[in-house]
């Protein structure tokens, strides 16, 4: 029998027991509905991280010096947060140091920043991200601005009280007005909005857009960093092959100003977007090892009723396999039609599970800020590992059904 054959008798058997068939194939069909599912949502972020997030939040060509490791990504033990508390702080003349040293054409900036609650008299109080910066801060992070304009390093020189907002401020304090020139309050200090920024969306359902961006050296320093250090000073190179270079440099003049010898570790941290990339990846696997614990479920389940319908099948069909037989069919013939059959079930529960599990996503990405983007390799991937329970479930009945005598078979009613 060839291969064609087994695949036509196998469809044949299945249009002839529609609800038995529907049940062979729900275990499979379920288990790569999730797989798929979880493959596309954990692909999804994967590519989200890697071309959104990490330029929105993170910057590109981008090193950031600061006092310890940022809590955000990554665990952290207890004796590293201990360790953490006995650094020493960054102060900004260790920081114009590490500027003075820094190749040409590097954009850098101090970047203090916290949660604080901002009021107006157009609106009540809302929390937002009040970021102590420096002018430079924008072009580093390419805020380009819907109305008004950035503050000047004149300004930064002054501690000037002026505030650049973003789009979500604007709209809550000043609805239906233009924020320029109106006052806003941080920490009890009064503020002019000078301009606004425009919408940055969100990243994983944290608003971008809730950003107050005043001069570091005004009275937001009492809010952003009140013991007078900086929580974080960033610095961009214009290429990243310099990126390495710059930072050694920082890390040279840090040891140096902190007189580390040799032997002693750095107790300050100097992070890339790499450090946040590789804790997305270590998520990323344990996310993939988690979700498809309930399909592999799903899939054994399928496997063992495939494996009872077939060999239910087998005893229903025993006289048609003495048939088969005495007309010169051989054991792997027989067998070859089992196993077809058992994996086209499969591969079409396979199939429905895919269109199913990319429906799935869709669906979460629209009502959820988790992204799906659909991982191609997961496709044929999906085929495959139906074809393969589909086999393996087959294996025993087809065994079976292969090994009947012909003429004990033929006297089956």
């Amino acid at each position: 029998m060839s291969f064609l054959e087994a695949v036509r008798l196998a469809f044949q058997q299945i249009r002839v027991q529609k609800l038995k068939s529907f049940f062979t194939l729900l275990g499979v069909m379920i288990g790569v509905m999730f797989l798929i599912a979880v493959v596309s949502i954990v692909e999804g972020m994967s590519r989200y991280v890697e071309d959104d997030f990490a330029g929105a939040l993170l910057g590109v060509n981008t090193f950031t010096l600061r006092r310890g490791t940022d809590m955000r990504f990554g665990n952290t033990t207890e004796a590293q947060w201990r360790e953490l508390q006995r650094r020493p702080r960054l102060y900004r003349n260790e920081v114009e140091q590490v500027r003075a040293v820094l190749p040409p054409g590097v954009t850098s900036s101090i970047e203090n920043m916290t949660f604080a609650y901002a009021a107006s008299s157009q609106g009540r109080a809302k929390q937002v991200q009040a970021v102590g910066a420096e002018a430079s801060y924008f072009t580093l992070k390419k805020y380009n601005l819907t109305s008004g304009r950035p503050f000047s390093a004149q300004e930064v020189t002054l501690g000037s009280k002026v505030i650049v907002v973003g789009t979500e401020v604007a709209t809550h304090f000043f609805p239906g007005l233009d924020p320029v020139g109106r006052e806003l309050r941080i920490g009890g200090a009064p503020y002019q909005v000078i301009g606004v920024i425009e919408a940055q969306g969100s990243v994983f359902g944290f608003s971008l857009d809730r950003l107050a961006i005043a001069p570091h050296t005004s009275p937001i320093s009492r809010v952003t960093n009140p013991r007078g250090d900086v929580r974080s000073f960033v610095a961009q190179t214009p290429n990243p092959e310099l990126l390495n270079d710059a930072m050694e440099e920082a890390r040279g003049i840090m040891r140096g100003l902190r007189h580390l010898s040799p032997s002693q570790p750095d107790d300050f941290a100097l992070e890339t977007s790499a450090s946040a990339m590789s804790f997305f990846a270590e998520l990323k696997g344990k996310l993939i090892a988690f979700g498809t614990a309930l399909p592999a479920i799903g899939l054994i389940v399928g496997a063992i009723v495939i494996m009872n319908i077939m060999l239910v099948a087998v005893a229903e069909r025993t006289r048609e396999i003495g048939i088969r037989k005495a007309l010169g069919a051989r054991r792997r013939d027989i067998m070859r039609q089992f196993l077809v059959e058992s994996a086209s079930l499969s591969v079409l529960g396979a199939a429905i599970g895919i269109l199913l599990g990319i429906g799935m996503a869709r669906i979460i990405a629209a009502v959820s800020p988790l992204p799906a983007g659909v991982a191609f390799w997961s496709i044929p991937a999906a085929v495959a590992l139906g074809a393969g329970v589909g086999i393996v479930a087959g294996l025993y009945p087809a065994s079976r059904a292969s090994r009947l005598d012909p003429i004990a078979a033929l006297r089956q009613e």
